[in-house]
């Protein structure tokens, strides 16, 4: 029960955060502690999975999960810079914005990979706060991460040429687990 509490704690925490820095549009949300452990929902309730943990260059994230397990935790880090974040899996890869974003499924099946084991632009993120308790994912190329359909598929789950927030570029950050 002290678990769980500490985890909402954390998510409302990092809701909270986005509702108020969200107030005004495009602004930069700052992200939960800097190693935090998080699970990313999709705005139709699934969670972002890296498949095999990480490490891969095809067949590399879905969007179907309907629980938390291993592969659906991500280490958060800030970069520093006071805007940018990166992702890790769990086998500590970086997630990769393939072409630093611009992509959808249709040209490419992957837009994200998980086989990076150095920080380059590619890797860096900004999440935008949308007033709501969300984020968008910016990409270093100025793009949104689309999860595509809002969630729900097991390949082609994302774009990443999104130039606005709708509801699919949204998700919501729960963090506070353990690894």
């Amino acid at each position: 029960m002290e678990f769980r509490s500490k985890i909402t704690a954390v998510a409302v925490a990092v809701g909270a955060t986005a509702a108020v820095v969200g107030a005004a549009p495009a602004q930069a949300a700052p992200p939960p502690p800097n190693g935090s452990i998080c699970a990313i929902q999709t705005s139709n309730g699934r969670f972002v999975t890296a498949v095999g943990g990480g490490g891969r260059i095809t067949g590399v994230m879905r969007t179907d999960a309907t629980g938390v397990g291993p592969n659906e935790k991500f280490t958060l880090e800030s970069v520093g810079d006071g805007v940018h974040v990166d992702l890790r899996t769990r086998t500590a890869n970086y997630v990769t914005a393939v072409n630093s974003g611009g992509l959808t499924h249709n040209q490419v099946t992957d837009v994200l990979h998980t086989d990076a084991v150095v920080r380059g632009t590619w890797e860096l993120l900004e999440l935008v706060g949308q007033g709501d308790g969300t984020v968008g994912i910016r990409l270093f190329d100025r793009h949104f991460l689309t999860a595509v359909d809002g969630g729900g598929h097991s390949s082609g789950a994302f774009d990443s040429n999104r130039t606005s927030v709708q509801s699919w570029e949204k998700f919501r950050f729960i963090c506070g687990f353990s690894s």
